[in-house]
């Protein structure tokens, strides 16, 4: 596996696998990478000729400092597992070869349609600008055939998904599919997730009740109303002595607006586990 830090040396890699008529798979990532990424790595190698993974934490979908800070960063266990799972090329650029310092200090406009303006986007303003900003970079970089997003962030993979749609009617991104990829859940059925590694092990225990309540609420769906489930998830979290529901809303797969039948809906929660912001989603 090779490693690349500057735009420069991707695009002419990227240049050259295009020149053999090769398939592209991307997998954007934030490094911190566990098994949840490792079947998404696992699936593009499966699939395309070339496999790029990106490892970035960008520093634009973070509205919370603190939390930037915080995030965890392990670049060489990173190399080390995407070595072992068959990867061509890693991308680690830092935020300078990224960005300018002009875009670095303005927040990146985009037409979400609506989709940004709940849940995520509502508790975390200019968190999807970021994500926006950063993705369709990397798509303009690899010009990827195949990008590969899990459906842990299920906001973050509707928005990917109409950010190309919309760039499409253009052809910008040529023929780029989004592969949405299921949650990659531990034997307990804990979402993974990066940050994961900041909890105790007590807070680890303490934090499989948010997918054990979201998996009750299916049953709870064939009994009562949506109204109803919604305040169920919420007062049962929250009565687990450590977790705090931030937000657990029901809505349209697609619109992401708030429904009130459980026909094409997912719910969408946010918890804090002690200092730790996790989320989930079930879907009806």
């Amino acid at each position: 596996m090779q490693i690349i830090s500057t735009k420069q040396e991707l695009l002419s890699i990227v240049e050259a696998c295009k020149a053999q008529h090769q398939t592209i798979g991307l997998v954007p990532t934030m490094g911190a990478l566990h098994q949840g990424h490792a079947s998404l790595v696992t699936r593009s190698v499966k699939e395309n000729d070339v496999t790029f993974v990106s490892v970035f934490v960008n520093p634009t979908q973070f509205n919370n400092k603190e939390d930037l800070v915080k995030y965890p960063r392990n670049a060489a266990a990173d190399a080390d597992l995407l070595q072992q799972l068959g990867v061509n090329y890693m991308f680690a650029p830092q935020p300078e070869e990224m960005y300018s310092d002009e875009e670095m200090n303005t927040t990146f406009r985009f037409d979400f349609a609506g989709l940004d303006a709940v849940m995520e986007g509502k508790m975390r303003p200019g968190h999807f600008n970021g994500v926006v900003q950063v993705v369709s970079r990397l798509f303009y970089l690899v010009r990827p055939n195949r990008a590969y997003f899990g459906e842990k962030d299920f906001q973050q993979l509707c928005i990917i998904h109409h950010m190309v749609e919309r760039s499409s009617l253009k052809g910008t991104f040529g023929d780029l599919q989004i592969v949405d990829c299921p949650i990659y859940r531990g034997a307990d059925g804990l979402a993974l997730s990066s940050r994961n590694a900041r909890l105790s092990e007590e807070e680890r225990e303490t934090a499989v009740n948010i997918s054990r309540v979201l998996f009750l609420s299916r049953a709870w769906a064939k009994k009562y109303s949506v109204s109803e489930v919604q305040q169920m998830v919420v007062d049962t979290i929250n009565s687990v002595p450590g977790l705090e529901v931030e937000y657990y809303e029901i809505v349209d797969r697609t619109t992401l607006q708030p429904t009130d039948t459980f026909a094409h809906a997912v719910g969408c929660v946010t918890v804090y586990c002690g200092p730790v912001r996790l989320i989930d989603n079930i879907q009806y």
